[in-house]
């Protein structure tokens, strides 16, 4: 029996802090942690020197793993996201055009 490969998928995470409420979104990371859903990745974050975005990447092979995980965080962030792949993926796609 042949074991399937599945393939992840990263997906940039764009955080919006609800009301600018920077310190709720850190107070509830240092007390419960990131809360991901075992088989979702967290790959990096940048903050927004305002310290009222976040830019991350997130890794899942299953996208209803990040919707879970967003639901989490909901009542403090609004989210956007974007699957997305690293810069030597986008160039032998464009090199096989």
């Amino acid at each position: 029996m042949s074991k399937q490969v599945v393939s992840k998928q990263c997906y940039m995470v764009i955080e919006t802090f609800k009301n600018g409420n920077t310190k709720a979104v850190y107070r509830r990371l240092r007390e419960q942690g990131r809360m991901l859903p075992e088989g979702l990745t967290y790959v990096s974050s940048w903050i927004a020197d305002d310290l009222k975005r976040c830019y991350q990447v997130m890794e899942t092979a299953d996208r209803t793993l990040l919707d879970e995980w967003m639901a989490a965080w909901s009542d403090l962030i609004r989210f956007e996201t974007q699957p997305v792949i690293n810069s030597e993926e986008a160039a032998s796609r464009v090199e096989a055009l």
